[in-house]
C-alpha cells in the first residue's frame, strides 16, 4: 500500500479529521488508499498553534488510513476557500505554489512504528 510521511502536527490533524488536504509542491496521479505516516519531523510553530486541541501526537509511526481522491492545483481561489473553511489549519496556503491531495475516508489505525521516506512509498500493510 502507498504511504505518505507527514510532519506532526499535520499527520494527526488529518487522522483526527481537522485537515482534509495534504499539500506538496509536486502533483500525483495516484488515486486510492494510502497510509498516513507521522514522521519524526515536527513543525514546532504549528504544534503551538494547535495546543488547545489537546491531541496525542505520534512520531515515526503509521497512524491512519485514507483515500486520495483528487490532486488539486492550489490557486488563489482554492486558498481563499480553504482559509474560510479553517484559517488555523490552512493559513500556510497563502502564497503556496503546489498541489493539494484530497484525503477522504480517513480512519485511525493501530500505530505501526517505522521510518518514513520521501514522496509516496510502499508498505506491505496486509501483513500486519
Amino acid at each position: 500500500m502507498k504511504v505518505i510521511t507527514i510532519k506532526e502536527p499535520w499527520a494527526t490533524l488529518i487522522k483526527e479529521g481537522y485537515k482534509e488536504y495534504e499539500f506538496r509542491t509536486w502533483k500525483t496521479k495516484y488515486r486510492g488508499d494510502i497510509l498516513i505516516h507521522a514522521g519524526k519531523g515536527i513543525d514546532k510553530k504549528a504544534m503551538e498553534r494547535f495546543k488547545h486541541l489537546n491531541l496525542n501526537y505520534s512520531c515515526g509511526k503509521i497512524i491512519a488510513k485514507a483515500t486520495i481522491t483528487d490532486c488539486i492545483y492550489v490557486d488563489e481561489e482554492f486558498s481563499k476557500k480553504m482559509m474560510k473553511k479553517d484559517p488555523l489549519v490552512y493559513k500556510n496556503l497563502v502564497n503556496f505554489n503546489g498541489y493539494g491531495f484530497k484525503l477522504e475516508n480517513v480512519m485511525p489505525i493501530d500505530p505501526i512504528e517505522i521510518n518514513g521516506k520521501l514522496s509516496l512509498w510502499d508498505y506491505d500493510y496486509k501483513k500486519n
